[in-house]
């Protein structure tokens, strides 16, 4: 399965990753490289947790255009 994840730097320099479909499915590393490697045994254990206890695996999620 593919998933889109959203990849942010902190004051600290360390990288967050989160996969929006997963409500609190977030990783972090201290490289891009490790954060996205990290992410992904997060999406895996989530997905575990949630289909255990007869969860959704994913919930919807959309696109909003916002004129700025």
């Amino acid at each position: 399965m593919k998933f889109n994840v959203t990849i942010d730097r902190d004051e600290d320099g360390v990288w967050i990753v989160e996969c929006p479909s997963i409500p609190g499915c977030v990783s972090q590393g201290e490289t891009k490289k490790e954060a996205l490697i990290s992410i992904q045994d997060a999406i895996a254990a989530c997905l575990q947790v949630r289909a255990d206890r007869g969860m959704p695996l994913t919930i919807e999620t959309s696109q909003v255009e916002v004129v700025a």
